[in-house]
């Protein structure tokens, strides 16, 4: 898998040895990483305005005095922060069958502790990649947005009749406009969005 650039890994767990030893196994991959030794702490973080701006993943403590991986979890989830901030949970024997449900809940996976290095890195790649995948989805997504917002509502009227499928003399007749002044809207309404038809019109809006 190739390197992901500027990527962050979040690493929550309550057993300093734990965080010592993943920091330093992340180090000799290459990737960078931030410790927190309670999810509180982890909280305080990322609660604040945190927007997820760089690939990046959270290894999650199952089991933590205080307030507990799968309410850190909910509470991510709470905050919009998934997918795009994949979480892999840490989790000893007894606890695995909470991180099962995790995951069905949407964490994108859990690593059994003790674990293998090489096994929780290929993971933790494969969490990075998912996000940034994510990123560049939600990036997409909000381009659209930012230029269906661009449009002037005289643009929206007209866009919304071609792409149920009315020819511009209907458009025309049902705006009390003139064919001419559709087909200006029209090109214009095509050229702003970046399509060349109202098929593509109509599939650019579907995924908004």
């Amino acid at each position: 898998m190739e390197p992901i650039h500027n990527a962050t890994v979040y690493i929550v767990d309550d057993d300093a040895g734990v965080r010592d030893a993943l920091a330093w196994l992340l180090r000799s991959r290459r990737l960078l990483s931030e410790s927190f030794d309670s999810a509180e702490a982890f909280d305080t973080r990322i609660s604040s305005h945190f927007a997820v701006t760089s690939p990046s993943c959270v290894l999650l403590d199952v089991r933590m005095a205080g307030l507990s991986g799968l309410a850190m979890f909910e509470k991510l989830i709470g905050y919009g922060l998934q997918p795009t901030l994949p979480v892999i949970f840490l989790t000893g024997h007894a606890d695995v069958p909470t991180a099962v449900a995790a995951v069905k809940q949407g964490a994108f996976d859990f690593c059994e502790k003790p674990f293998s290095d090489n096994l929780l890195v290929d993971r933790i790649e494969q969490a990075l990649a998912h996000s940034a995948a994510a990123l560049a989805q939600h990036s997409e997504s909000s381009g659209r947005q930012a230029r269906l917002d661009g449009l002037t509502e005289r643009e929206k009227a007209v866009m919304r009749l071609v792409v149920d499928g009315l020819p511009n003399k209907l458009v025309a007749d049902q705006l009390d406009i003139s064919v001419r002044t559709v087909e200006v809207h029209r090109a214009r309404v095509f050229d702003k969005m970046g399509v060349k038809s109202a098929v593509e019109l109509a599939n650019l809006l579907r995924n908004l």
